[in-house]
This record gives structure tokens, C-alpha cells and sequence, in this order.
């Protein structure tokens, strides 16, 4: 059964042994776990943004610091998985397709804008724990941002995601 094994000078390499797509020009693999992953993360980060806006009305400032330290932290995780192992593979993987590439770099671009925001209302109300005056705005600032959020959140899932999917049949 694996007498083509006993016969090779070579090593074995795992790309022989397993079907295994990479995006083209990187060592970056496609991951049927991905999606599920940033899904769930998707799902946690809500569900914190839910919990720093509950702390907030709660008038428990300490344990809004402490939330906002947690989203914080799931969000700049998340980025960076997004970054390199969704983000670089669609763009290499549709590098050929004009129309999908460029609806993949517009949402990376949109997606830049978004974390800046979100870190910035983060970074924004930290402070919260220690300055009660800091959170005049909280309101309606945490509504504008959950907001942007929720858009984001649909909108990957919905194309991005669906991108995903099929640039592991195209190539």
C-alpha cells in the first residue's frame, strides 16, 4: 500500500500527504475551522459589548473597565486573525478577480476604520473606573459604536465569509 514510500530519495512533504490549499504567493492555508472561529468570536464580542453597556447603566464603573479591558483584548486578537489568515488569503487568492479583490480590500479598508473607531471609544472611556465625569457621552457613543459593529459583524459574515468558501473551490 505504501510502497511508493520505500522507494523515494526525497522527503516526504506534508503538502503530498494532505490536500491543502494555500493562497497563492504565501504559506497562509485555508482553514475550514476559520469561519467558525471569528463567528464565535463574533458572537463573544457582542455579548461583551452587551455586558460594558449593562455595567454602564448599573452605575458599576469598575466592572465597565473591566469588560472594556476584555472586549479590548478579544477585538485586537480577532483583528489580527482577520488580518492575516482571512484578509491576505482573499486578496491573494482573488488577486485575478478585479470586481471580488476589490470588494475584499474595500472591506479591509472599512474594517481599519471601524477598529480605529472602536479603540478609540475604548481608549476613550478606560477612564471611566476613575473620572465618573468621562462618561457624559457613554450613551450615546456606546450605541453609535454597537451600532457600527452589528453592520460589520452582517456584513462579514454575510460576504466576506462567503468569499472565504468559495475561494477554496476556485483555485
Amino acid at each position: 500500500m505504501f510502497n511508493w514510500l520505500k522507494n523515494r530519495t526525497e522527503p516526504v512533504r506534508n503538502d503530498e500527504l494532505i490536500d491543502v490549499k494555500t493562497a497563492p504567493g504565501t504559506l497562509i492555508q485555508y482553514s475550514p475551522e476559520l469561519l467558525l472561529q471569528l463567528t464565535k468570536e463574533h458572537r463573544q464580542l457582542l455579548i461583551l459589548f452587551g455586558e460594558i453597556r449593562v455595567a454602564f447603566q448599573r452605575g458599576d464603573y469598575k466592572k465597565t473597565v473591566q469588560k472594556i479591558n476584555e472586549f479590548r483584548s478579544l477585538f485586537q486578537a480577532h483583528l489580527l486573525i482577520e488580518n492575516v489568515r482571512l484578509y491576505i488569503y482573499l486578496e491573494r487568492s482573488f488577486a485575478d478577480d478585479a470586481t471580488n479583490y476589490e470588494l475584499i480590500r474595500g472591506l479591509r479598508r472599512e474594517m481599519d476604520n471601524i477598529a480605529r473607531t472602536a479603540l478609540a471609544f475604548l481608549d476613550k472611556y478606560e477612564a471611566i473606573g476613575v473620572d465618573k465625569d468621562v462618561g457624559a457621552n457613554f450613551s450615546s457613543d456606546i450605541e453609535a459604536v454597537g451600532e457600527i459593529l452589528m453592520r460589520r459583524v452582517d456584513n462579514e459574515e454575510n460576504t466576506l465569509y462567503q468569499l472565504y468558501l468559495i475561494s477554496h473551490h476556485n483555485f
